[in-house]
């Protein structure tokens, strides 16, 4: 019995400018989820400066 090989990934060809990338859009810059009033207040109190205390 011959072991059948993996098949291997098929090439791509289309153009990587048509899909957005990671910098498009706002995930992973610091956007919290909707939280309400109480997520409101804790964001203000941990974004306020300390110059403000």
């Amino acid at each position: 019995m011959s072991a059948t090989p993996e098949p291997r990934p098929a090439l791509v060809f289309d153009d990587p400018l048509d899909r957005p990338s990671a910098d498009d859009t706002d995930r992973g810059w610091g956007e919290r989820p909707v939280g309400g009033d109480a997520g409101d207040l804790a964001r203000f109190l941990d974004e306020k400066p300390p110059h403000h205390l």
